[in-house]
């Protein structure tokens, strides 16, 4: 018994190597690890910790599967082990001395990554069968006084972080027990945004020429989202929101002063987006769309830093490309072929007015909006793409071609009768360095009238904008925005084409005070509105606060 018990002590260097070595590894295996699935939005969803293949689990035995790197005789084989790294002594005593590690079977050993608790197992297990396997041979040289001097010194100098070692994984372990015991749900995550505005509008007379009188509003937007996810990569999204936002468009006498956030359920709760995202393997990424979804929320529109309603541009037409606003609040579907990849097609259907079974509505049988884009990521720093949008509105769903954004006319250019049009756009993002990012869109529309009187005839409509983004200006994590452009306007018409040309230009800074709260002063004018020169300029001032959590 003594004789084994000094045989044990003697290979103790081999246990006490191998754990050292493996300690790093197993704190940061503590820390879960997010997948995010991809999406075209800011939004985000909570997802389990992906798991580690078994190919991807290092050997370490000393005898090598026959699929696996060889059996390691010297520390320079792992090809990602050099001299100057810190453990490079006890990986090479380890390997040379004990034959107690191998690498993977590309030749690297990759001590960086992290390890979990079951891998730390097998690997001290696996070095626990080579100290019997060298007690059993009673190998005589195995051992020096130098290496009890060193362990000796390698306990002493490790056993404070050993200590803390072990009060961080016990402390872990608590709250990882607590945080499964008090959880929301096994699936779903609840996040949620909430924002207040104050606004006020000036201009000596509205469009029409009356004065415009305007009093100073205050208004709240609060929104939950519970995105749920059943197998890690795919979402449920469902939302709730109430909201006492103004449309100022009736005080101004047009939609061009719209703001980018405002929407009014009189404070009442009602679902908003509500849609299932799931990919199919990598090539294929599908949501189908319940309720009140836009295309904006399915496909790429280059405008990420302003495209957001609670972060990003605080007008309507700042946001992105008036094309992505057809069929809004609709259900349907888009598909996704590589999501990821630099080239990607999005096809997608919605019908607003879905889930009535009367005539001139329904699914199929009433308004639509079909859309494609072809998108090309060039880089991270530059991506352009190309997108055509098929409509049709009737007086049932209400006649509204760019989502009210551009003048009363180009949105029904032949009043409240059906209408069919087709919707060519352009869009592309530039980012410069990492605060720079430059973005914009043009698109064209042409529009036929199906019904009544002017039955035939035709209408084109022309817009564009481009976008500035200034990141981390001031502080970190806050931006200044410049946007100008022309919204959509009457180009050539068989009835009323606009007669001069709006210009929109808005200048914004959101100041981002920490990780959940932003302050956003704004200004918007709007040059010649309703492309009209006879009408005055009118400014639209905003000071939107938005709390995230």
């Amino acid at each position: 018994m003594t004789k084994f018990f000094w045989n044990a002590l003697r290979l103790s260097p081999v246990i006490l190597g191998a754990t050292l070595l493996l300690g790093n590894r197993v704190q940061a295996a503590e820390t879960p690890v997010d997948v995010v699935v991809p999406t075209t939005t800011t939004d985000q969803a909570a997802v389990p910790a992906p798991q580690i293949a078994a190919s991807q689990t290092p050997t370490l035995v000393s005898q090598v599967p026959s699929n696996s790197l060889a059996q390691v005789t010297s520390v320079s084989q792992l090809s990602d082990v050099q001299p100057t790294d810190w453990a490079f002594q006890a990986l090479q005593s380890l390997v040379e001395r004990y034959g107690c590690i191998a690498g993977y079977p590309d030749g690297t050993y990759r001590g960086n990554r992290a390890l979990t608790r079951y891998e730390f197992a097998a690997g001290l297990n696996a070095c626990l069968d080579r100290v019997n396997e060298l007690i059993a041979t009673a190998t005589a040289d195995q051992v020096t006084r130098e290496d009890l001097a060193t362990l000796q010194r390698l306990q002493e100098e490790f056993a404070a972080e050993v200590a803390t070692l072990r009060g961080r994984v016990d402390a872990l372990e608590a709250q990882t027990a607590e945080l499964e015991a008090n959880q929301f749900s096994t699936t779903t995550v609840l996040n949620g945004e909430v924002i207040f505005a104050i606004s006020d509008v000036f201009a000596d007379t509205a469009v029409g020429g009356e004065d415009l009188e305007y009093n100073t509003v205050l208004g709240a937007r609060a929104r939950l989202n519970f995105d749920t996810s059943f197998t890690g990569r795919d979402r449920l999204r469902t939302r709730l929101q109430a909201a006492n936002l103004d449309n100022n468009s009736g005080e101004t006498g047009t939609l061009m002063t719209r703001l980018g956030f405002d929407t009014n359920t009189g404070n009442d709760v009602v679902i908003d987006d509500f849609y299932y995202r799931f990919p199919i393997g990598d090539a294929v990424l599908v949501q189908v769309d319940f309720a009140n979804v836009e295309f904006n929320d399915n496909v790429f529109t280059f405008n990420q830093a302003f495209e957001s309603s609670g972060r990003g541009a605080i007008s309507r037409y700042g946001r992105f490309s008036p094309i992505y606003r057809q069929a809004e609040g609709g259900a349907g579907l888009t598909v996704t072929l590589n999501p990821e990849g630099p080239l990607t097609l999005s096809g997608g259907f919605l019908a607003p007015n879905s889930e009535d079974p009367g005539a001139g509505v329904g699914l199929f049988n009433g308004a639509y909006g079909a859309l494609g884009q072809l998108s090309f990521r060039v880089s991270d720093a530059f991506s352009i793409g190309a997108t055509y949008a098929r409509t049709y509105q009737n007086t049932e769903s209400g006649i509204n071609l760019f989502g009210s954004t551009g003048s009363a006319n180009a949105n029904a250019p032949f009043g409240e009768i059906a209408t069919e049009a087709n919707h060519y756009g352009a869009q592309a993002s530039l980012q410069l360095g990492t605060a720079l990012n430059l973005s914009g869109w043009v698109g064209y529309s042409t529009a036929d009238a199906l019904a009544g009187p002017n039955a035939g005839a035709d209408a084109n409509m022309f817009y564009w904008a481009a976008a500035l983004a200034l990141r981390d200006f001031g502080r970190e994590g806050s931006q200044l925005g410049i946007i100008f452009g022309q919204p959509p306007r009457v180009t050539d018409s068989d009835l009323v084409e606009d007669p001069d040309t709006s210009y929109h230009l808005e200048g914004l800074y959101r100041l981002q005070l920490n990780d959940n709260v932003a302050i956003t002063p704004g200004v918007l004018v709007i040059f010649n509105p309703e492309h009209n020169n006879a009408n005055d300029t009118i400014y639209v001032g905003t000071l939107r606060t938005t709390f995230s959590f």
